[in-house]
């Protein structure tokens, strides 16, 4: 089955989210190291629970590339988790409107783009007629 564009632009999009993700795993581990933070417990867990999170987004990526469901799903699962820690950014009396838009607008973009793979998908399904594609 050949995906369209806008499914490779999803599928890059969240390789280049999970990219991110392992970047900030590396400056978490370089803070465990360096001696940085106050739990070493919370650090270590903190670190796997990172890793975990961008080996789910590589397993959407790679899922929305060969035009699986189930990756556009994760993904916008993913993309609503960003936001909602956008949302919380806004609230509080450390509130940063900046930091909120910086962490939304990437969510947003991602967002757009897997619900319009998922209805360029959905479309391409019905024209074959195999509706379990989608």
């Amino acid at each position: 089955m050949r995906i369209s564009r806008l499914e490779r632009a999803a599928a890059g999009w969240l390789a280049l989210e999970a990219t991110g993700v392992l970047v900030l795993a590396l400056w978490e581990l370089v803070a465990l190291v360096r001696g940085d933070s106050e739990s070493l417990g919370s650090s270590i867990a903190l670190l796997a629970l990172t890793v975990l999170a961008a080996a789910a987004l590589v397993a959407f990526a790679v899922a929305v590339w060969r035009g699986a469901s189930g990756g556009r799903s994760g993904g916008v699962v993913v993309q609503v988790l960003v936001l909602s820690v956008a949302l919380g950014t806004l609230t509080g009396e450390g509130a940063d409107p900046r930091l909120a838009a910086a962490i939304a607008v990437p969510a947003l973009v991602g967002l757009v783009l897997l619900i319009a793979a998922a209805r360029t998908a959905g479309r391409r399904a019905r024209a074959s007629g195999d509706a379990a594609d989608v």
